[in-house]
């Protein structure tokens, strides 16, 4: 009984212990966490302004400005060069030089190639040479009929001559002055003077037809040696006209064929682009109408040309017009056959434009963002949703009908990170390098 009576007052001992220490604890987690909120309460009031202002969104703007607004029409195709010729040889033979290389410039009447002339050389020598005979006998006959003129102007006096001798010696005879023999000799002088005349107008006849044999035999030796030399001028390839060696496949010593292609020849100083326009811009479609030419789309206009010609009919089966739009070309910029976007300026009026990246899309209504001050917060400036109606695109930027005025200032970059009333700070630094 006694061990009994001594163990029961320990228990009751440590019990009591156990319960103290439990309210300790308890005491300790709630100071701790008394501590922690009182702490956190402190951090939130310093940290909550910070984390605010860093909310704002950096984008880059622009301001909305008026400029010109192209109504226009898109078309792609193929330039052509507004005189292009592919050069044969109209004769056959072997290449002995090539004077030009691909890409020279030549104006008309370069030589470009020559064949052996061999036999057509020989040819124009031998035309030559019948026409220096042809000269000689030309002069030749010059001198005759000079030489039968001059004897033709002495039978002349001579048979005046002799009809003065004549008339005195019959009038002597008549008068018994002088026998009739007298006068018999002096009608027999007189006779030969009159032949001798004659003869002389005879001579001058064949000298003249002579002269007109050698013409002949001239003109027809001269002409000989001008179809020879335009024979043997075949034998050389020339430039027609103003213009750019092509490629040249061949080379010296080629035996070439007539007809055979050597190279091209392009003048591309102004190029043509064709236009299928449609029917229904009949009505505005007129020569001297601004044209735009792009090599991509978006790029800057590389040169505008005007429409140069229209056709007066209509395709039947595509329902569009032909027109010709020609471009200036003196830098060469622009090749035969070189593919390019087109854009037919119809009209062209003041308006908005803005960037392609200015625009976004919700539900199929597009909107912009226009930064606008901030009339509460911390923030200077905020992002104000607006829906615009677009227009026309050009150049990457779009044609604000409505929705946006001029002056105001447009976000361009960073709109994916915006919503409506969203703090933002511009920053143009990226924009303007």
């Amino acid at each position: 009984m006694e061990t009994q009576s001594a163990i029961t007052p320990t228990a009751s001992s440590g019990l009591g212990r156990n319960r103290h220490r439990g309210w300790l604890w308890l005491l300790v987690g709630f100071l701790g966490l008394a501590g922690g909120w009182f702490l956190w309460s402190r951090f939130q009031q310093d940290v909550v302004p910070g984390a605010i202002a860093a909310q704002s969104t950096t984008v880059e703007t622009e301001t909305a400005r008026s400029a010109p607004v192209k109504e226009f029409s898109e078309f792609v195709g193929a330039l052509e060069a507004q005189e292009r010729v592919m050069l044969r040889p109209e004769v056959e033979g072997r290449i002995t030089q090539i004077l030009v290389v691909a890409g020279d410039r030549v104006s008309a009447g370069t030589p470009i190639l020559q064949l052996s002339p061999d036999r057509p050389a020989a040819v124009v020598s031998g035309a030559i040479a019948d026409i220096e005979v042809a000269r000689a006998s030309r002069s030749a006959a010059q001198a005759e009929i000079l030489e039968a003129e001059a004897d033709r102007d002495s039978a002349i006096a001579e048979r005046a001559l002799q009809d003065t001798e004549y008339q005195r010696t019959q009038s002597l005879v008549d008068a018994g002055a002088l026998a009739q023999q007298s006068l018999d000799q002096v009608a027999r002088n007189r006779d030969v003077a009159i032949a001798a005349l004659a003869a002389a107008e005879r001579r001058i006849q064949t000298a003249r037809a002579n002269l007109a044999e050698a013409r002949a035999s001239l003109s027809r030796a001269e002409s000989n040696a001008a179809v020879a030399t335009e024979d043997l001028s075949d034998y050389q390839v020339v430039a027609p006209i103003n213009g750019v060696v092509g490629d040249l496949p061949v080379k010296v010593g080629d035996y070439v064929n007539i007809g055979q292609m050597i190279t091209t020849l392009t003048s591309n100083q102004t190029m043509d682009l064709r236009l299928s326009i449609p029917v229904e811009r009949s009505s505005e479609l007129r020569a001297g109408l601004p044209v735009e030419l792009r090599t991509q789309e978006g790029l800057d206009p590389l040169v505008t040309g005007r429409i140069s010609f229209v056709s007066e009919r209509v395709e039947a089966g595509a329902q569009s017009i032909l027109a010709k739009a020609s471009f200036p070309n003196p830098d060469g910029q622009l090749r035969d056959e070189q593919f390019v976007r087109a854009n037919v300026i119809w009209d062209e009026s003041p308006g908005v434009m803005v960037p392609t990246t200015a625009i976004s899309r919700v539900g199929g209504q597009s909107f912009v963002f226009v930064m606008e001050s901030a009339t509460e917060g911390d923030s200077e400036f905020v992002a104000v949703q607006r829906p615009v109606q677009l227009g026309t695109i050009d150049n990457n930027r779009y044609h604000i009908i409505s929705g946006v005025d001029t002056g105001e200032t447009i976000i361009t970059a960073g709109i994916l990170r915006l919503s409506d009333g969203a703090p933002v700070t511009a920053d143009n630094s990226t924009s303007a390098n």
